[in-house]
């Protein structure tokens, strides 16, 4: 496994398995990884010859200063990690080989972006799209893997393939959940005594799920009245958003039919919490 820090020595090495015809997975990561990062990489490893692993806290996607100071970060645990798991190129780049000086071209995907997540993280989304963008110009993976964890960061970054004709597959993985049923975060190293309270937007969400599934009902609004009553039990919990939305376009259903995204955010007094869940009536 070789780690690079420069983007031309990762255009050097997609060269050479390029001319191999060999494929190549891309797994953009901002590090101190997880089980669901680990999922991402192996399902790369198992569908492509040559699999890459960025480790990049990206700054132009915190909307927050003090956010993006304290990210966790453990970037010798990380390469340790992605050995184990026979990831063949590792591309660990700073801010300043990223983001050159005075830098000033963007990628938004208008609408996408502006609304439950983008609302409460004014901008993320511009960041999350102008990075990864740069990632797919460097690295030129024939695929590329994301959770369906950050289900609106996924639908977003699909759309900005097929608008900017990028010739890139999108794959979305599961959600990897501990055992408790709490999505795999690396922010989750900042719940502390918090766990009851970190798993109110998940017990939301099982119970639409089950209202739907099993009980029949289809209106949203009874669905989301029952999931916001669950969460706001618990003390010390915010609530930003809940909402059910077109896989598509994440509009707003008001009838669920066929398959639709649940999800929403929480905010905890030490870290913000965001899950989905994706249900086929």
């Amino acid at each position: 496994m070789k780690v690079v820090e420069k983007i031309d020595n990762v255009r050097k090495e997609v060269k050479k398995i390029k001319e191999s015809g060999k494929s190549i997975g891309l797994v953009p990561t901002m590090g101190c990884l997880h089980y669901g990062h680990l999922s991402l990489i192996k399902t790369s490893t198992s569908e492509c010859a040559f699999t890459v692993v960025s480790i990049f806290v990206n700054p132009s996607q915190f909307n927050d200063p003090d956010d993006y100071k304290k990210y966790p970060r453990d970037i010798k645990r990380d390469i340790e990690l992605l050995k184990k798991e026979k990831v063949d190129l590792v591309f660990a780049p700073s801010v300043e080989e990223m983001y050159k000086e005075k830098a000033s071209t963007y990628v938004e995907v208008k609408g996408l972006s502006d609304i439950l997540e983008g609302k409460f993280r004014p901008g993320h989304f511009r960041g999350v799209c102008t990075v990864v963008c740069k990632l797919f110009n460097i690295v030129q993976p024939d695929r590329a893997y994301f959770g369906w964890k950050d289900a609106q960061q996924l639908i977003i970054i699909r759309k900005m393939v097929s608008d900017l004709d990028i010739p890139v597959e999108v794959k979305g993985c599961p959600t990897v959940r501990e055992k408790d049923g709490l999505a795999a975060s690396s922010r989750n190293v900042f719940i502390g005594d918090k766990r009851k309270e970190s798993l109110s937007l998940y017990k939301a969400l099982k119970r639409i799920e089950e209202m739907i599934l099993k009980e029949g009902i289809r209106d949203t609004s009874v669905l989301l009245k029952e999931g916001k009553g669950i969460i706001t039990k618990y003390q010390g919990i915010e609530l930003q958003y809940l909402e059910i939305v077109n896989m598509e376009d994440l509009t707003p259903v008001k009838k669920i039919e066929g398959k639709v995204l649940v999800l929403g955010a929480i905010k905890l007094p030490s870290v913000r919490l965001i899950d989905n869940i994706i249900i086929d009536a």
